[in-house]
């Protein structure tokens, strides 16, 4: 895929913003040259071929990306400044500081997330996704059955929702980071508490194994 322009080596622009754009690339022909649709009278014109050759710089990074439209909107193929687009197309949870490679696998997942949002399944792979630890999810509701009426109801009888995420370096999350995905993809109903703490050790193991 050709005209994606990520780096100084080809030729990529980068606001203050930090966003990247489509521009030229050194040594990119064009497949459409417009020397060869001009009338013929100007096919041996110096001047003229000349004059539509810089015209050409300008444009074949643009069918180069029309030819190539579909792989940006794979996010495997996407380039890294477009992924970040997709990813507020498809309601991703992300930052944009994440690795590339973190960010192009959240685009791909993100439906699939959204189909067990708010639920106990969604929430465990929302944070995984995001810190790469699975957590600790303690809800207050529960589900029983009793071959009786009026028996008692399942559950805790305060609404509430906790979520701890075990580290090997707990300084390295950023609690409001964790925070905020947690209150994206919980119950909307539920009030939550989150917390970042070490890594149990298994019993026999000792800590530099």
């Amino acid at each position: 895929m050709s005209g994606a322009a990520e780096g100084p080596g080809n030729g990529s622009a980068r606001g203050t913003a930090g966003r990247s754009a489509r521009g030229t690339v050194p040594g990119l022909a064009t497949p459409y040259p417009l020397g060869a649709a001009l009338p013929a009278v100007y096919a041996e014109d110096d001047f003229g071929q000349r004059f539509v050759s810089g015209l050409d710089v300008v444009l074949a990074p643009l069918f180069n990306v029309l030819d190539s439209l579909e792989a940006y909107f794979s996010p495997a193929l996407a380039p890294a400044d477009f992924v970040d687009y997709l990813a507020t197309w498809v309601g991703a949870e992300l930052e944009g500081t994440e690795p590339l490679a973190l960010r192009r696998h959240a685009v791909a997942s993100a439906v699939a997330l959204h189909r067990v949002r708010g639920t106990r399944q969604g929430l465990a792979a929302a944070v995984r996704l995001a810190f790469g630890v699975p957590p600790e999810i303690t809800e207050s509701g529960g589900a029983s059955w009793s071959a009786r009426p009026l028996g008692p109801f399942p559950g805790e009888p305060v609404a509430g929702l906790r979520v701890v995420l075990r580290t090997a370096d707990p300084a390295s999350v950023d609690p409001q980071r964790l925070r905020a995905v947690v209150a994206a993809a919980r119950p909307a109903h539920l009030p939550f508490t989150v917390a970042v703490t070490t890594s149990r050790t298994p019993e026999g193991v000792r800590p530099h194994e």
